[in-house]
């Protein structure tokens, strides 16, 4: 009879998403306990992934593992790289080439746009817009094609050495970078109207997987996930290094800490970036493009730290020297770990179909996270 209905009783299911699957971003296994859509708790597991590179830094050195970076962060590699060859320059007091400063700004930046391209496509898809994925690939590939033709390589591009860059601009890649640039800019706009604005997506995205900035600083949360929730801090600005101290730039920063805040503070640091990229190409100095090290490499006895600001937040290098080519102790500071602990939290009482879009909107990569 109306009004004497049993109750629904839910039960609660446990469901592991990945490591296998594509939308975990990598090897991630994540441990849901729902019931019914809503997520009660979320656990996430990692360590399928694991480098070692530390260890293999304290066994091999610091000049024959100054490659082994790029397999962190494989989107953004020049982040790592210039971490650990700070921490090392730092141990060593070597100081670099002014010219080698700008260079390392200019791919550094340029990176940062190809990864936030990467997370723009692929989170796109991650919310049923696939057109996204490949408009932002293809200009992706520009980029890619630009390291190709600097160091040889697309992506593990061993670009930072230890004193400074491996190799100079080539004859004509000046130009050719202005044109990419220039190409990059006048399509943010197109990627606004199919995604950013579209009523559909917006309702996948807006108000979904809120995170405070008390919960980012607790967490030690940086990079555009923090500043998507109002944690205005970016070490290129709040401790400089390179040349980033000369150069104009603004820091963008969000209100709410949503999916949308997160994807408009990349799409917001990609124009920049252009921008950095741009007064690096106008600035770059005549000068040596590497200082001449040793042939055998040592750091002395001490500590130092070398942090650089990435596309997924802070990535440092904390390195202890005793007098030897090797650091005593390596230890990587890696902001994808960080932000990863924000999502058991972020998932709580969304429902399964979110997880996608929350997990995606912090832009992990797993190499970075396991190390």
């Amino acid at each position: 009879m109306q009004g004497h209905a049993e109750p629904v009783h839910h039960e609660e299911m446990l469901i592991n998403m990945g490591p296998q699957h594509p939308s975990t971003h990598g090897v991630l296994r994540l441990l849901l306990r729902l019931r019914g859509e809503v997520i009660e708790s979320a656990r996430f597991v990692i360590g399928y992934l694991h480098r070692c590179h530390e260890q293999l830094t304290e066994q091999n050195g610091w000049i024959r593992a100054m490659p082994l970076p790029d397999r962190l962060d494989y989107l953004s590699p020049i982040t790592s790289e210039w971490a650990m060859a700070l921490a090392a320059e730092r141990l060593a007091q070597v100081e670099v080439p002014e010219r080698a400063e700008w260079l390392r700004v200019l791919s550094s930046e340029l990176y940062r746009i190809a990864s936030h391209l990467v997370f723009v496509g692929t989170f796109a898809m991650d919310v049923g817009a696939t057109t996204m994925f490949l408009y932002t690939f293809r200009e992706r590939e520009l980029l890619l094609d630009i390291f190709e033709k600097l160091s040889g390589q697309r992506m593990t591009c061993h670009y930072i050495r230890v004193g400074g860059v491996g190799w100079d601009l080539p004859s004509g890649l000046d130009a050719e970078i202005r044109r990419v640039l220039k190409t990059v800019e006048s399509r943010l706009p197109e990627y606004d109207d199919v995604f950013t604005n579209n009523r559909v997506a917006r309702a996948r995205i807006e108000g979904v997987g809120t995170m405070s900035a008390e919960r980012c600083r607790a967490f030690g949360a940086s990079g555009p996930v923090a500043r998507a929730s109002g944690v205005d801090f970016d070490l290129r600005r709040d401790a400089p290094y390179g040349v980033y101290d000369k150069l104009d730039f603004d820091v963008v920063t969000g209100e709410r800490g949503d999916c949308l805040d997160r994807l408009t503070c990349r799409t917001m640091e990609i124009r920049e970036s252009i921008k950095l990229c741009r007064q690096a190409l106008d600035g770059l100095p005549e000068g040596d493009i590497r200082t001449k090290l040793p042939a055998r490499f040592k750091t002395p006895e001490g500590v130092a730290y070398g942090a650089v600001e990435g596309g997924r937040g802070e990535c440092g290098y904390f390195a202890i020297g005793d007098g030897g080519e090797a650091p005593y102790r390596l230890k990587i500071r890696s902001g994808c770990f960080s932000n990863l602990h924000l999502i058991e939290k972020a998932l709580a009482g969304w429902k399964l179909a979110d997880v996608v879009a929350i997990l995606g909107s912090i832009d992990i990569v797993l190499g970075d996270v396991d190390r």
